[in-house]
């Protein structure tokens, strides 16, 4: 599947806040950013992060794909994705979401193979925090990674795994000297099932 524009999100953005009559302001503060920075997203002057994304369908009520494709997921039963393959959400500052399940309807989990890249710089920085509603499930398929959640921190391997609250801040760099691969669930809040 190709990518979207960044424009094209945009626009699918404000024409769904439109329709469902959310101000800017109530975006805003779903998201967790500042009016003027969320009117620039909207107006398509950069990229959106996952959790832009995420927090943008929760408010609007609508799946992720939506916002992405202009199509609602629509498969009810199964859905494959073959290797390699996935709908591309975003390179957040360096990291590559592909979507595992784009298609399928009414998910209760987003399912993410997600690269995070190695940055020198990050090794002795404090790690980027976000939150998100729900939970998230993380297992390391290759490299490492050092992962922080409400104070605490974890250096991760090849096999290990981790089950968190994604709604305490919570963060990931890759560690070790090369990228880091993990296979990413994102589970709904139950209160929002």
């Amino acid at each position: 599947m190709d990518q979207p524009t960044i424009q094209q999100i945009a626009t699918r953005i404000y024409s769904l806040r439109e329709d469902m009559g959310f101000s800017p302001a109530d975006m805003a503060s779903a998201i967790g950013i500042d009016e003027a920075k969320y009117l620039e997203a909207e107006a398509g002057g950069y990229d959106f992060s996952f959790t832009f994304l995420y927090r943008t369908a929760e408010k609007l009520g609508v799946d992720m794909i939506d916002l992405l494709t202009g199509e609602g997921p629509h498969l009810t039963g199964y859905s494959v994705m073959r290797k390699g393959e996935g709908l591309e959400i975003k390179r957040d500052e360096g990291f590559k979401y592909l979507h595992l399940a784009p298609e399928f309807k009414d998910k209760l989990a987003e399912p993410f193979l997600v690269t995070a890249p190695y940055r020198e710089s990050e090794q002795d920085a404090p790690i980027k925090m976000q939150s998100h509603a729900g939970q998230e499930f993380n297992y390391i398929i290759s490299g490492q990674m050092r992962f922080a959640h409400d104070g605490h921190t974890e250096d991760l391997n090849p096999g290990d795994t981790v089950l968190y609250d994604s709604n305490r801040d919570h963060g990931m760099i890759a560690i070790g000297g090369g990228p880091c691969t993990f296979l990413a669930v994102v589970l709904k809040d139950p209160k929002d099932i």
